[in-house]
């Protein structure tokens, strides 16, 4: 695997084939000859569930921003998912949403969402990597630790699953870490002497059973998904969506300790417990693909590596490794790719800047999702966390958001272009949009059974 005619400084290497891994690969092939992708799972060929991705079983979707940014790195991405049967879905004009208590008024123009199974749009960006010219995928091998000369990173052991498989040692000129949740790198810096990097983290103890179904034809009406996620007060939730193959993917989300069942009787019934009838009457008829599957997310983690004083030249940490976020907003895989995007523009110039440098630009990408994730969660009384001002005061204000939002369809598009990354929070903000909020009709306290006008399909543009 070690190709000596390479040296350290013409090679990087990225530890984990997540799609951040992938993704880092893909922007660090631009800089260095050779690029070593180091995987602990034996990577199946084609779409299909992996051990390493316990959460590629659920609901996923690749939000607006993460669209944009794997389009411009691998060109007729779009297409060519669309063209694998994907659907691309207007997440405020083809998704039925319940938020906050409210059902939104539906309109197009909230920025597109790709509805895709996780191994489906995992195995599509690994196939274009694999083909990359330098970029090597050893699958099937466990990282053991750094090397390091002169308070930097130079390479890092690695060993393959076989019995026989002897550890070697890959010379590097930049190292990324894309392990996941399961990240060795504080350990490893502790055992370097480096201090470990302080970490946020918001507890909210969730839950989440999925099946994929086959619905009858018209189940979801006009719609191609719902979501009604746990609201304050309601501790139960659930979204559907249309995927590839003609199927529909469903997961039960429960939070607080509750946990949605994984025998299918049960699954149905607590789709019927849910606050709104919509999800349980398009599905108590449905037929299952595969069994249900069940993962427990206990909090969002961040890891503070760029307020580090000490912190080794050569090294980088990105995904899951450095931010995971609670599943329900979705962002996981834009996130991943604004730090590929980031990673990009720190290497622009020819040279490699300083490892503290990189991860003060990544962590620019990760603030305001991060803001958007803690601030939902803290929305919840049982969810432990500081509760700033700031804090209660935007919470607050979204509540009065989607309770116009039931009425006014530009809300409902300002809303979800910033749930998708394309607008800042601060466009919610704007004079105009603040006074259709704080001037709108307010919706009931509690969910809506049924909208006042629940679909608006008249053109509308971004919200000013």
């Amino acid at each position: 695997m070690n190709d000596s005619a390479i040296s350290g400084g013409d090679r990087a290497v990225v530890l984990g084939a997540s799609m951040a891994g992938l993704l880092a690969a893909r922007v660090l092939a631009e800089s260095f000859r050779e690029v070593v992708v180091v995987e602990r799972d034996e990577l199946p060929t084609g779409p299909a569930h992996r051990r390493g991705v316990p959460q590629g079983r659920h609901i996923h979707g690749l939000m607006g921003r993460g669209q944009q940014i794997l389009e411009e790195l691998f060109p007729g991405f779009g297409a060519d998912l669309s063209a694998c049967g994907a659907p691309v879905l207007d997440q405020s004009g083809d998704a039925r949403l319940f938020l906050g208590g409210q059902r939104l008024r539906q309109a197009p123009g909230g920025g597109t969402v790709i509805s895709a199974s996780r191994p489906l749009l995992e195995s599509y960006v690994r196939e274009r990597v694999r083909r990359m010219p330098g970029i090597v995928i050893a699958d099937r091998h466990d990282a053991l630790g750094l090397r390091t000369a002169d308070s930097r990173v130079t390479g890092v052991e690695v060993i393959g699953r076989a019995d026989s498989s002897a550890a070697e040692i890959i010379d590097a000129g930049l190292v990324v870490d894309a392990t996941g949740r399961g990240s060795r790198t504080p350990r490893w810096l502790a055992a370097l002497g480096y201090p470990a990097p302080a970490i946020q983290r918001i507890t909210a103890d969730i839950a989440y059973t999925t099946v994929v179904l086959r619905l009858r034809k018209g189940a979801l009406g006009q719609d191609r998904a719902i979501l009604a996620p746990p609201a304050p007060g309601q501790t139960r939730g659930a979204g559907v969506a249309e995927i590839e193959n003609g199927c529909h993917i469903v997961t039960l989300m429960g939070l607080l300790g509750s946990r949605p069942p994984v025998d299918m009787d049960a699954f149905v019934d607590y789709a019927r417990s849910l606050p709104v009838p919509d999800i349980y009457e398009a599905i108590h008829d449905a037929e299952p693909v595969g069994e249900p599957a069940r993962i427990r997310f206990p909090s969002s983690e961040r890891h503070r590596y760029e307020r580090l004083s000490r912190f080794p030249d050569r090294l980088v940490v990105m995904g899951d490794a450095l931010c995971s976020f609670n599943p329900i907003y979705g962002q996981g895989m834009s996130v991943a790719a604004m730090e590929a995007d980031a990673l990009r523009a720190a290497l622009t110039g020819g040279h490699i800047p300083r490892a503290r440098q990189v991860m003060r630009r990544i962590a620019t990408r990760v603030d305001i999702p991060w803001q958007l994730a803690a601030g939902g969660d803290l929305a919840f009384d049982g969810v432990a966390g500081k509760r700033t001002p700031a804090v209660r005061l935007a919470n607050n204000y979204i509540r009065r958001l989607h309770a116009a939002a039931a009425y006014d369809s530009r809300l409902t598009v300002a809303f979800m272009r910033v749930a998708a990354l394309l607008d800042p929070p601060t466009a919610l903000f704007r004079p105009a949009t603040a006074a259709r909020v704080l001037g709108g009709r307010r919706g009931s306290a509690g969910f809506l059974h049924v909208t006042p006008v629940p679909r608006d399909k008249r053109t509308v543009g971004r919200p000013t």
